[in-house]
Order: C-alpha cells, then structure tokens, then sequence
C-alpha cells in the first residue's frame, strides 16, 4: 500500500491508499478539507473534533440523498439499509446535543 501525504484543515496527514487510488483519495480529502473549512469559517466551532464529526456526518447526509448505486462492498451495502427517516432522526438528536454550538445543516 502506498502513502500519501495531504493538508487537511491545514494540518498533515500521512495516509495510506491503494495502488491507482491517489486520484480518489486526494478528491476526497479535498471535499472533507472544503466541509470542515465551510464550518470552520462559519465562526460557530472551533474545536477540530467537533469541525470534523459535522462535517463527516454532513458528508454522510449528502449522500444519502443521493440515488442509490448497486453496492460494491458489505460496507455500502450497510451505509445503504439506513432509511432517510433514521438519518434525520438521528441528525435532530445530534442537533439537540450540540445545542448552542448550532444545528448540523
């Protein structure tokens, strides 16, 4: 497996990545370092952690929006079976514990 050193939020992550993946992982940390500087700059959060569960779980919310695609791994088939109904219920209760920090979207 090969590394591969990114920026994210302007901090240095060596990650691994699979042979001929460079292209996708350096999209995707480029849409994980856009999320979190999004709500960086919002001026709500300032701790990384809380910056980075938002925008994981915003990302999350994004796709699951999405049309569902045949599932290519038992992992996606798992992140699939999860109703719209159960994310929304589950991002209101993460709302209300976040509660004065602000709402996830």
């Amino acid at each position: 497996m090969k590394q591969l050193e990114v920026q994210i939020m302007g901090q240095s992550y060596l990650l691994g990545c699979p042979e001929g993946g460079e292209d996708r992982l350096r999209d995707a940390v480029g849409k994980v370092d856009a999320a979190m500087c999004k709500i960086r700059d919002a001026g709500k959060l300032k701790a990384r952690d809380r910056i980075a569960v938002l925008a994981a779980l915003n990302l999350a919310f994004e796709l699951s929006e999405r049309p569902s695609a045949p599932a290519s791994s038992a992992a996606a088939e798992g992140a699939a079976a999860i109703a719209p109904q159960q994310l929304s219920a589950l991002l209101a209760k993460l709302d209300q514990a976040l509660g004065d920090d602000g709402q996830l979207l």
